[in-house]
Formats: structure tokens, C-alpha cells, sequence
């Protein structure tokens, strides 16, 4: 699914090479459920930007379901995102004038499916979170696990090949937080290839494996302790 070799994002501050990714090689398989760990400013949100398309390497080899994608125009780029790519965040990103079901639609427009077509994946991906009975509530009028249970439905409806999530308890109390990686859980049991951002180890235990950065490198956990 994901295959990164020596890739690099460097930054200039001052005159001086900022490296945010430093060299940095993995694969993760189709079906894998992958935790990326690692304190704040290790480089795990510049390494999601790279792995979701919405930034770009400045060197290095970045494949996606066998697909190159350092060539890619921003369009391409765009087609890429809306069909492979299922974001969800830690912020939902929910429109607050749209209700529950309409901002499950909404990327669904940019694939231009039928107006039948968009509905009826958003009602299914809604079910499928246990939001049936909540689709025409906005956001205002659900709890923060419900809203977040809408983004992953958000996330769900295009049926994507990766899904990208990126700290999605931060904003849950610890109760609701649980039952959402039960979600994620049951969601890699369906097949589904799973890549999370989290600096909570309890958090990435529910992952089949992890990957652990400190200053835009893959290191062993033994290796940090021994700094």
C-alpha cells in the first residue's frame, strides 16, 4: 500500500536546513494496521502531509497502491486524495451549517457520482458508525464522540484504500476516546489499511505495529532510551 525510500522534507530557517523528514524508508502493507509515534515536532504530521498526498517530498521514492506519485500534477494529486484517501482529524473539520448526512456527501461531489449515488454511500457509511438516527442533526447538536463519528464516516462513504487518521481522540474524553479505537479496530478486521498519528502509546497499542519518530528519523524505541 505505502512504500517510502530515503525521503526527505527539508525547510530553510535562517540560513539553516531544518530537516522535518530525514531520510526516511517503510512499507506498510495493504490491510496493515500502522501507529505512527513520537513526540511533538518528531516529524509525524509533515510525514501524514507526504503519505496523504497534500504536501510533497523533496527527495526520495513515494509509492501509493503501487502508484508514483512525485510526477503528479496538483489535479492528479486532488483525483488521488478524493478516491485512495480517507482523512480523518482531530479538529472532525465539520461544516456547521451542513447536517450530519450532507457533510458525509460533500467529497463525494468531486467524484462526481450521481446525486442517488452520493446519498445512498452517506446514509450506508452513517449506519455503519451507528449514526442512522442522527443524519440530519448538525453539528452543533451532537457530542464530540458523534461529530467525530461522522468524520469517519466522512472518511468512509468514498470506500478508500487507506485510511489516514491523525491524533482523532485528541478532542474525546478518555471514555469516548475508547470507543472510537474499538471503531478503528473493528474497521482493520473489514480489511481496511489504517495509518494513525498519535503521541498516546496507549493509543497505538490498539495498532498492529508502530513506528516511532524523534527528529524526522525512524528510530528503535531502544535507541531513543539510549540517547
Amino acid at each position: 500500500m505505502i512504500r517510502m525510500q530515503d525521503v526527505v522534507k527539508c525547510y530553510k530557517l535562517g540560513g539553516e536546513n531544518i530537516y522535518a523528514l530525514n531520510h526516511i524508508s517503510f512499507e506498510i502493507g495493504d490491510g496493515e494496521y500502522v501507529a505512527i509515534t513520537g513526540p511533538s515536532g518528531s516529524g509525524k504530521s509533515t510525514l501524514m502531509n507526504i503519505i496523504g498526498c497534500l504536501d510533497m517530498a523533496d527527495e526520495g521514492l513515494y509509492e501509493l497502491a503501487g502508484q508514483r506519485i512525485e510526477k503528479y500534477s496538483n489535479r492528479q494529486l486532488a483525483r488521488l486524495r478524493s478516491t485512495h484517501i480517507g482523512f480523518i482529524f482531530q479538529g472532525f473539520n465539520l461544516l456547521s451549517r451542513l447536517s450530519a448526512l450532507e457533510n458525509v456527501e460533500l467529497p463525494l461531489l468531486y467524484q462526481k457520482m450521481s446525486r442517488q449515488l452520493r446519498r445512498s454511500r452517506a446514509q450506508e457509511a452513517l449506519e455503519s458508525v451507528g449514526l442512522k438516527d442522527r443524519m440530519k442533526h448538525k453539528p452543533q447538536q451532537l457530542s464530540g464522540g458523534q461529530q467525530q463519528r461522522v468524520a469517519i464516516a466522512r472518511a468512509l462513504a468514498a470506500k478508500p484504500k487507506l485510511i489516514l487518521a491523525d491524533e482523532p481522540t485528541g478532542n474525546l474524553d478518555s471514555k469516548t476516546g475508547l470507543e472510537l479505537m474499538t471503531m478503528f479496530d473493528q474497521l482493520n478486521a473489514q480489511g481496511n489499511t489504517i495509518v494513525l498519528i498519535t503521541h498516546d502509546l496507549q493509543i497505538a497499542a490498539h495498532a498492529g505495529r508502530a513506528l516511532h519518530m524523534v527528529d524526522g528519523r525512524i528510530i528503535d524505541p531502544g535507541e531513543e532510551e539510549a540517547r
